[in-house]
């Protein structure tokens, strides 16, 4: 791989640009145990563990967070109507899973006659309006009563501070304006969060990105979610990319980049790991799929690249 090829590079954030393990993913499992009680009254404390949560994430089918909170809380119901564990029954269910995501679950848990139409009805996810009761209890514990307010027009329901307090930033200043410098200023974002979410951790730091030429696909409609790559595509033509290095962290990412060079647009993947609970097993993951540029850390770009 020449690095000199690439003439623009395009950042995934969660995982990436942000530590996300204290906050997107301690929000899943306190939705999905929120959630769980209002339903059934029991309570669980720590529905996922760290390997079930990369499983799901390895799947490629799971960019959107909500989506492995409704998936959990599937899998939790399912496994109280057939008397099973629900961890034994999750990590049957994600063994063979494809990158369909939630309709790969219902479909499984369908097959295990589990009458999935019924919790689906009363769930109501996924809805437009982000209405429903994981959407909205996932944004309110996320974003916290403040943000929440800001962007919903509504009132939360919980007082604690968000778990968004609690996202780690880990890009920095310097290491942009080595990148700016590099690739002449196309540098862009294409991520799962919407901007609110990502310009209140980021703050100033945003704005040495080519904003106009990101995607934050919390605002897009939802057929645009990863692993479609018609996000990235808009990016590099936005940027006048024809050789794009995207880094991501997740399977999403790596079906994206495939996808986008399928259709014509060059994207060569670029794999972070340091930031995973689990990061050696995310390191084999990517060696598993040949990622081209496998990293600890964005903060090895500046080697990886030969800026240093």
């Amino acid at each position: 791989m020449k690095t000199d090829e690439f003439d623009s590079i395009i950042f995934d954030c969660d995982g990436v640009l942000i530590d996300v393990t204290n906050s997107y993913d301690v929000t899943i499992n306190k939705t999905i145990s929120y959630v769980f009680k209002e339903i059934t009254d029991i309570t669980i404390d720590t529905p996922l563990t760290n390997e079930i949560l990369l499983k799901f994430k390895s799947t490629g089918g799971f960019n959107d967070e909500i989506d492995i909170a409704y998936s959990g809380i599937l899998c939790f119901i399912a496994a109280k109507k057939l008397n099973k564990d629900p961890t034994e029954l999750i990590l049957d269910v994600l063994n063979n899973a494809d990158d369909s995501g939630i309709a790969y679950v219902e479909n499984f848990l369908n097959k295990i006659d589990v009458a999935v139409s019924s919790i689906k009805s009363r769930l109501g996810y996924p809805s437009a309006d982000k209405n429903d009761l994981i959407h909205s209890t996932f944004d309110q514990l996320f974003f916290g009563p403040e943000l929440y307010s800001k962007i919903y027009q509504k009132k939360s329901k919980f007082s604690e501070k968000g778990f968004i307090e609690n996202d780690n930033v880990i890009v920095n200043s310097e290491l942009l304006e080595a990148l700016k410098k590099k690739f002449n200023d196309k540098i862009a974002i294409v991520t799962g969060r919407g901007f609110n979410a990502i310009s209140s951790s980021l703050k100033e730091i945003l704005n040495q990105f080519n904003v106009e030429n990101s995607v934050f696909l919390e605002d897009e409609s939802r057929d645009l979610a990863k692993p479609n790559p018609q996000s990235l595509i808009r990016a590099m033509k936005g940027l006048d990319s024809k050789n794009c290095l995207y880094v991501g962290d997740s399977m999403e990412d790596i079906i994206l980049t495939q996808k986008a060079s399928e259709l014509g647009f060059q994207a060569t993947f670029c794999g972070i790991y340091g930031s995973s609970k689990l990061p050696e097993m995310k390191k084999n993951m990517f060696a598993k799929k040949n990622a081209s540029l496998v990293l600890e850390s964005i903060n090895s770009l500046p080697k990886a690249l030969n800026l240093v």
